[in-house]
C-alpha cells in the first residue's frame, strides 16, 4: 500500500475500524459490522462505499440477500485490513481511537517515524493544507503521540516533529504495510 492509498483510506472516519473488524473474522454483513464499529448507519454506509471504490472490499457473489449484501476483502484489502488490525491492537481505547478517525492522523504518524520538519511532513502527504496539518500536529501533541522539539543547530531555530509512545508504535504498524 502506498501513501496515497493510505491518505485516501483514512479520509472516511470508519474505514480503519471496518477493515480491522473484517480482519478479525467478523462476517462481512452490515448489521454485525455496524454493531461492532459503533458507527451511525449513514457514516458507516459512506465508509463502506468508500472502501468499495478504493478496491479494498467487494460484494461476495452468491452470498447475502440483495438488500443485505455480504462483503469480502480483496487482495489489496487484506493487506490494508492487517494494518488496520495492528493499529487497533495498539489503540484499543475507543476515546483514543476517535483521534485515529480524524482524516490526517494516520498519514501524519506514517511520515513522522524519523524527526521531520513541517515542510517535509507536508510534502510527504500531498494535498494537505497548512491549517489542517498544523491542527492535526497539535491534536497529536496533545494526545502525546507526537513530540515537537526545537532544533537550535541552524541560525534560525525550527520545530522538528517525531512520533513517540503509541504514535511510534502506530508508525511501525503502518510501516509494515506501506511501501
Amino acid at each position: 500500500m502506498d501513501m496515497q492509498l493510505l491518505v485516501n483510506l483514512t479520509s472516511k472516519a470508519w474505514s480503519l475500524k471496518i477493515l480491522a473488524q473484517l480482519h478479525a473474522g467478523l462476517p462481512g454483513r452490515q448489521a454485525p459490522l455496524i454493531a461492532a464499529t459503533g458507527a451511525s448507519r449513514s457514516s458507516f454506509a459512506a465508509s463502506l462505499e468508500h472502501l468499495i471504490q478504493l478496491g479494498l472490499l467487494e460484494r461476495n457473489p452468491g452470498h447475502g440477500h440483495p438488500l443485505r449484501p455480504e462483503f469480502r476483502l480483496t487482495d489489496t484489502g487484506k493487506a490494508a485490513a492487517a494494518m488496520a488490525s495492528r493499529i487497533e491492537e495498539i489503540v484499543p481505547n475507543e476515546d483514543a481511537f476517535a483521534v485515529l478517525r480524524r482524516s490526517w492522523t494516520v498519514p501524519i504518524l506514517a511520515v513522522t517515524g524519523t524527526p521531520s520538519r513541517f515542510t517535509a511532513i507536508k510534502s510527504g502527504l500531498g494535498p494537505i493544507t497548512d491549517r489542517a496539518l498544523s491542527k492535526s500536529l497539535g491534536v497529536l501533541e496533545d494526545q502525546e503521540w507526537l513530540r515537537r522539539d526545537i532544533d537550535l543547530s541552524q541560525r534560525t531555530p525550527f520545530p522538528i516533529y517525531r512520533a513517540v509512545n503509541a504514535g511510534l508504535q502506530i508508525n511501525q504498524a503502518i510501516s509494515a504495510g506501506v511501501r
